[in-house]
């Protein structure tokens, strides 16, 4: 039987955080004299009933968290989250629908970065603060899912990364406690760093700290519709460009280098390709820049190398509109948005590990193929690749390709161009932020878009965010079944 006493716990508890965050804006709007900070201060008043009811009325001695319940609980935390979060846009001097609320809320819980602020510019910067929270909040929430929850219930071949042998949750949540506190730690030593960068750098302060919340979280959100491009300062570019590739890494690894292991970071096989496939990408893209945009070597080597890590990250920020830069570095920037980083970092996408385990599995196949009675085992990090772990990435391929058409389809049914449509999907699942197009495009925005098309897009970027499976499985009638 599904125990839902321990959801709306652990709900009651996210909302109280929620609440309490929503007080930090408050507090800014408040000191600079904007009348947002009542809108701020009642959508915290609200939450923060509703979390400590929760709370007081769900706790009690039966709390275990069996499979089923983390489904459900991973997948109504976000959208609770996410539904508390978006009224701060709803009622703010925005003149958002509860559309576009949402929309921007879930952006930025998922630390997607699309946005349907038109004027980000002359937006109250408690609003620009709490979108700033908001994926910063989402970047160590996602985080912790991926060490705590996804690799227990085995979605998409997460389970290489479970920390225990056993699936018990008395074993689980005590030593998940421990590492996802001191992960924070270090998630929170690194933002500090990153503003401090940032500021050092030249960024005004408020710009810093909410820039580096943004960066650090691979989100996205700046405080100005010309993104870090505003700024024009090739050092913050940099600074953006090795903390977007922190971002990117498995935090898990860097506990254990705190611990006394530095050089686990750099033995990681996913680590050690994603390192390498941005450099080449890099090395391709400013190859095409400097033949195609007459600009000088250090220049094309700036813009390619940040432009290449935010879309390759999601991190979606842009200091040029390289959707002009031609079909082959369009092609590229396209099929890069479906990477992403390292499992076990605020990254989305496929993740680099997914492709190393096919890759591996692929080569094993051939050599099968080439010596039919050989035995030949695929492996990843030197442990054999079970054929549950295989199965479990090429299921995860084919449901997110089946996705990725099925929101493409849906957009172009609501009437978007072949393009945006496509992008947007794109965008959407892989939680990138920038699209592809004049409407979605580098320098573009979603407010034209739909309401209908909003919310399709709101699905996409949760679906893309939980990792598929964790949302599909509810669809499967078995999953009903005591």
């Amino acid at each position: 039987m599904l125990n839902i006493r321990p959801i709306l716990f652990i709900l009651g508890l996210l909302l109280t955080t929620l609440a309490l965050a929503m007080s930090i804006p408050a507090l800014i709007d408040a000191l600079t004299g904007h009348s947002d900070w009542q809108v701020f201060l009642a959508s915290a008043g609200l939450t923060m009933f509703i979390g400590i009811s929760l709370i007081l009325t769900m706790r009690g001695s039966n709390m275990a968290i069996g499979i089923r319940d983390a489904f459900i609980l991973t997948i109504g935390s976000w959208l609770g989250v996410t539904l508390f979060a978006s009224l701060p846009f709803a009622f703010a001097e925005l003149n958002l629908s509860f559309a576009d609320a949402f929309f921007e809320a879930m952006s930025g819980i998922t630390t997607t970065g699309a946005t349907v602020i038109v004027n980000v510019d002359h937006a109250p910067p408690g609003i620009l603060l709490w979108r700033a929270l908001l994926q910063w909040l989402g970047g160590i929430g996602i985080i912790v899912t991926a060490v705590a929850v996804l690799p227990m219930l085995k979605v998409g071949g997460m389970q290489l990364f479970r920390m225990e042998s056993s699936d018990t949750t008395e074993k689980v949540l005590p030593r998940t406690a421990q590492i996802s506190t001191a992960i924070g730690a270090i998630y929170f030593i690194l933002t500090a760093l990153c503003a401090l960068a940032y500021w050092l750098a030249g960024m005004p302060g408020f710009d810093a700290v909410a820039h580096s919340m943004t960066t650090i979280a691979t989100g996205g959100f700046s405080t100005s519709n010309d993104s870090i491009g505003v700024f024009s300062k090739p050092s913050i570019e940099w600074i953006a460009v090795i903390f977007m590739i922190i971002g990117s890494l498995p935090f898990v690894l860097y506990l254990q280098a705190v611990r006394g292991r530095p050089m686990s970071l750099f033995r990681d096989s996913q680590v050690r390709w994603f390192l390498c496939l941005a450099l080449l990408l890099i090395i391709i893209i400013v190859l095409i820049v400097f033949t195609t945009q007459n600009l000088s070597t250090s220049h094309s080597l700036r813009i390619s190398a940040f432009n290449t890590v935010s879309i390759l990250t999601g991190t979606g920020y842009s200091t040029a509109s390289f959707d002009s830069w031609g079909p082959l570095a369009l092609t590229i920037f396209f099929i890069i948005m479906f990477i992403g980083g390292c499992a076990g970092s605020t990254t989305c996408g496929i993740k680099i590990f997914r492709i190393k385990v096919l890759y591996e599995t692929a080569a094993a196949q051939i050599r099968r193929l080439v010596q039919p009675h050989g035995i030949f085992i695929p492996y990843y990090n030197r442990s054999p690749i079970t054929d549950e772990v295989a199965m479990s990435v090429m299921s995860f391929f084919f449901f997110y390709v089946l996705v990725f058409i099925m929101l493409a389809l849906g957009l172009s049914a609501l009437g978007l161009d072949f393009l945006t449509a496509l992008s947007g999907a794109a965008t959407a699942i892989s939680n990138v932020g920038p699209g592809l197009g004049p409407v979605i495009g580098p320098d573009g925005n979603f407010a034209t878009l739909p309401d209908s098309a909003k919310w399709l897009l709101s699905a996409g970027m949760l679906l893309g965010r939980l990792e598929l499976f964790t949302i599909l499985v509810l669809f499967a009638p078995a999953f009903w079944k005591a």
